[in-house]
């Protein structure tokens, strides 16, 4: 059997012209970050009081508010996991109705 192989030639459209391929080259690439700071931030406090809050209420509360009992101690740890993720929800809605606002006003500027 014989290998048969094509080749692609270019045509005159497939080129660039040196002023085509000079403002390739001006254009600037766009380096901003595709996520705020400030939602990096929350993200990061959340992520921070998600592993100190529990942590630290169960040992702040087995012997001195439970005397010792582990369960209820754990019990709120829970609890205040719970607490932190339902405000990170309540935070990130926020952001969003912000940002929806923001973009209607926009809009209406626009018109």
């Amino acid at each position: 059997m014989t290998a048969i192989m094509a080749t692609r030639r270019t045509t005159a459209k497939d080129r660039t012209d040196d002023s085509q391929a000079d403002a390739l080259v001006e254009t600037k690439s766009n380096i901003t970050p595709a996520v705020p700071s400030s939602v990096i931030a929350k993200l990061l406090g959340f992520t921070l009081a998600m592993i100190v809050l529990p942590i630290g209420s169960y040992f702040a509360t087995v012997n001195t508010l439970f005397g010792g009992n582990s369960t209820w101690a754990g019990a709120l740890a829970a609890a205040m996991a719970n607490v932190v993720l339902i405000g990170y929800v309540i935070v990130a809605f926020n952001d969003d109705k912000s940002e929806r606002e923001a973009d209607e006003a926009e809009k209406k500027k626009s018109r």
